[in-house]
């Protein structure tokens, strides 16, 4: 079964097919809030993440900030009289579950969790005796958008496209169709060639741009597509 279409075919067979045809079904309707900051600017990022669009006729990065409001159960045992040790272990289990939650549908990889605003009274659990606090914080996120300028590395090979790794996303797609002037080279170590000499191989840094992307809920994870159809794309030296 293909994660892309739904349907039982080849890998083979999806690569085939022009990518543009399933970018409608690719892109996402939400709109969180955007952190704007421009290119060049002082700022943490995952490696392989460009995390550049244009948007409004200007060219930002599209990191997220968002506040955010869950619920954190501590173990009774956890509690203490004096409340250090109590806030001590709400903060440690907010960065468990922070970190295991990995990423959601409207806000993109969570990356960063940044300031504790505010934790509230908490709820004693009848049958266990287990504490329930709702936690306010702030938190960084990255969410890819079509239109937007992303570096991966070039994972493997096909006659059909390249598959790479772009920072958290681990399943970025670059159809053939989607690389003008490049010709696929078979061979033991294939690769795809310009005129230029350019060359997209595994391992190779490649700098892209998204057509489009669709969230998985089952793997909490995206899927990209990718091309090299504007200025200044392709092997990154």
């Amino acid at each position: 079964m293909c994660s892309i279409t739904g349907k039982s075919q080849s890998l083979s067979k999806l690569w085939e097919n022009d990518f543009a045809d399933y970018v409608e079904n690719w892109l996402g309707r939400t709109k969180p809030t955007r952190l704007t900051v421009s290119i060049g600017a002082s700022t943490s990022a995952p490696p392989g993440l460009i995390g550049s669009a244009l948007h409004q006729g200007k060219r930002k990065t599209m990191f997220l900030k968002t506040e955010l409001q869950w619920n954190v159960v501590i173990p009774a045992e956890s509690l203490d009289a004096k409340g250090l040790m109590l806030q001590k272990a709400i903060v440690v289990r907010l960065l468990d579950d922070f970190a295991k939650r990995k990423a959601t549908k409207d806000l993109g990889y969570l990356l960063a969790l940044t300031t504790v605003e505010k934790i509230g009274e908490g709820k004693v659990r009848q049958h266990t005796g287990d504490v329930l606090f709702p936690v306010t914080f702030s938190a960084i996120s990255f969410k890819i958008f079509r239109g937007e300028i992303l570096e991966g590395v070039v994972q493997n090979v096909l006659k059909q496209g390249v598959i790479l790794r772009c920072g958290p996303i681990e399943n970025v797609y670059l159809s053939s169709s989607k690389m003008p002037d490049y010709n696929y080279v078979p061979g033991e170590n294939p690769v795809f060639l310009n005129d230029k000499m350019s060359k997209i191989e595994k391992g190779v840094n490649l700098r892209c741009i998204v057509i489009g992307a669709k969230w998985l809920e089952a793997e909490r994870e995206f899927q990209a597509l990718v091309g090299l159809h504007a200025d200044y794309l392709g092997p990154v030296p």
